[in-house]
Parts: C-alpha cells; sequence; structure tokens
C-alpha cells in the first residue's frame, strides 16, 4: 500500500512539476517571512516546483497543528494550542526538499533520476559522486542524496537542527527519525 501512495505522491509532483512559475506572491512572501537569512538565500535556490510543492506542505503542517496536542521540540514540549507551528517546524516543511538544488537536475532528468534510483541501489550513487563528479550519473546520484545534502546545506546556512535533520531524515522510516515521531508524521 505504501509503494502505491508513493506512486500516487510521485505522478501528482510530475504533473504539477510541468506548470510554470513560482508560487502565488502571497504564498511567496509568506514562505520567506517564516524562514531566516540563511535559509532564504537556499529557498531562492529552489526551482519553481519544488517551492510551489514546499508551500503546499508548508501550509497543510500549518493547518494540522492543532491536532498535535503536547510534542516534545528539542528540551521543550510544545503545544497545538498556537495558531502555528514553531518557525523552525514551517521551515522544516518548506526545505525539506532543498538539497535537489545540488544536482541542477530538471523535470524530464528527474524522472530518469527516479527510475534509475527505482532500480539501482545507494552503493551505486556513492560510486557515481566520487567518480563521476561532473557527469550526469553524479548528478543522478546527487539527486538521490537530496536528503544528507540539504541537511548539511541547512546546517551550514545556520538552520535549526530540527529543520537540517528533517531534511537530511524526511525519506526514512519512522522508526529510524530522529525527531519527535508525532512532529515528523506532520510534516511526513
Amino acid at each position: 500500500m505504501g509503494q502505491v501512495v508513493h506512486l500516487v505522491h510521485l505522478v501528482g509532483r510530475f504533473f504539477g512539476s510541468l506548470r510554470p512559475g513560482p508560487p502565488a506572491a502571497e504564498d511567496e512572501a509568506w514562505a520567506i517571512d517564516r524562514l531566516s537569512a540563511g535559509e532564504r538565500d537556499l529557498w531562492a535556490r529552489m526551482s519553481n516546483p519544488d517551492r510551489r510543492h514546499a508551500v503546499g506542505v508548508a501550509r497543510e503542517v500549518v493547518r494540522r497543528w492543532p491536532e498535535l496536542g503536547p510534542t516534545a521540540l528539542g528540551d521543550e514540549v510544545v503545544t497545538g494550542d498556537g495558531p502555528e507551528p514553531p518557525r523552525a517546524v514551517v521551515a522544516a516543511a518548506l526545505l525539506h526538499d532543498v538539497g535537489k538544488v545540488d544536482s541542477g537536475l530538471r523535470t524530464p532528468a528527474r524522472v530518469v533520476a527516479t527510475l534509475v534510483w527505482a532500480v539501482l541501489d545507494d552503493g551505486m550513487a556513492e560510486r557515481w559522486m566520487t567518480t563521476r563528479r561532473g557527469g550526469f550519473r553524479a548528478r543522478l546520484a546527487r539527486y538521490r542524496r537530496h536528503p544528507e545534502i540539504g541537511g548539511r546545506l541547512l546546517g551550514q546556512a545556520g538552520a535549526d537542527p530540527l529543520t537540517a535533520t528533517w531534511a537530511e531524515q524526511h525519506h526514512q522510516p519512522p522508526q529510524r527519525w530522529t525527531v519527535d515521531r508525532r512532529i515528523g508524521q506532520l510534516l511526513k
């Protein structure tokens, strides 16, 4: 069942990526207002389809925040009774795919990458990244490794640890998350 849901998600992302242009001006301003200066620089590097997707994810996180209840966020306990999640949670939703900027791939090549990584493993990605640094296969490998690349970019940009950690872990199974599971489920 999980693979069917994932496939439906990918098909929806593909068709959404065909629409030209950035997010609506209101959505763009809303997102930028919730990011730190370093995060804004990364946001500006993201593709239009990735930014539109990220705004949709973040708006859904904000909409569902009141359902969360008391949850651990670092050393403090937060609740869903505020008007919006803490900034780090919204930034995590907005920047979870930021590592894709390192690959430089556009929609057609991303389709190829998705198909390639459906049959090849992470070991191949590692080899391609180290032996073909500037070639197309290296770009495919960096696309595959976008979660860890995103976590690193966010760490370098001074993002909150939750934001960087979620970018790094958002494709991992829940049992491997180090963020609070309830926050991870909301972000997922």
